[in-house]
């Protein structure tokens, strides 16, 4: 599961590094987003084909929804049955895209004890999370534009801390993701693995992350009380400084 990222880039540092081309969103840095926030969301424009930097809300409201009401329950959605599940698989099909983050937050449970912990990349560069969107329209008639966070297995660096994790996908495979070029939905699935151990950087941090009124930097330095288990990392330069 991802329940809580950190996004401490700007939109322009952003829009650069995935070469969005759109004005760019009016979003601050956040170390502790949480469902029901925006999010910052790379699209494939569908005239055009160009990349767009857009805030959508984190928690998906498929089309046929009567209401919004169940988003929050909707932040995740499990790889393993996206091309199936009514509530993804139209989005699988025509509205992925790519969640962006500095890194994400995972709980290890010890007993009555959870221990934060936060991980990202290990050269410190920009997530791109494997994502779908909807466009859902209110009885009103207002469009709400929202996303999920597609999941898969933990790799073994993460699953002693939790089953699930975030599919972190490489460039490479930005633009069949995107749908910037042909790939067939068994191709598309194929891309939604656990990355390599050694690609990401996990270190325990303060519980203050519980509380998703503590938004601040300091999150993610490392919490020198904890005892974290082996194998596991110092944040990258420029995480916790």
């Amino acid at each position: 599961m991802c329940g809580r990222y950190f996004q401490q880039r700007g939109p322009a540092e952003l829009a650069r590094y995935f070469e969005t081309v759109n004005a760019l969103p009016n979003l601050a840095a956040s170390w502790n987003r949480a469902p029901t926030q925006d999010a910052l969301v790379v699209r494939r424009h569908p005239e055009t084909g160009q990349r767009h930097l857009d805030p959508l809300r984190w928690g998906l409201v498929p089309r046929w929804a009567k209401d919004a009401s169940g988003a929050a329950k909707m932040i995740n959605a499990r790889s393993e049955s996206i091309a199936e599940k009514p509530a993804f698989r139209e989005a699988f099909r025509k509205r992925r895209c790519l969640v962006t983050a500095d890194g994400f937050y995972e709980w290890q449970v010890a007993g009555k004890t959870k221990q934060p912990y936060a991980v990202a990349l290990a050269d410190g560069a920009p997530m791109a999370l494997a994502g779908l969107w909807e466009g859902w329209r209110s009885p009103e008639g207002e469009i709400l534009r929202t996303c999920t966070i597609v999941t898969t297995e933990a790799n073994e660096k993460l699953a002693p801390l939790h089953h699930r994790m975030p599919v972190i996908l490489p460039r490479a495979t930005w633009p069949a993701w995107l749908g910037e070029a042909p790939a067939e939905p068994e191709e598309l699935l194929a891309l939604l693995r656990p990355c390599p151990p050694d690609m990401v950087a996990a270190w325990p941090v303060s519980p203050r992350v519980n509380k998703v009124a503590e938004n601040d930097a300091g999150l993610l330095v490392r919490d020198p009380l904890a005892m974290p288990p082996p194998g596991l990392d110092d944040p990258p330069p420029g995480f916790g400084d």
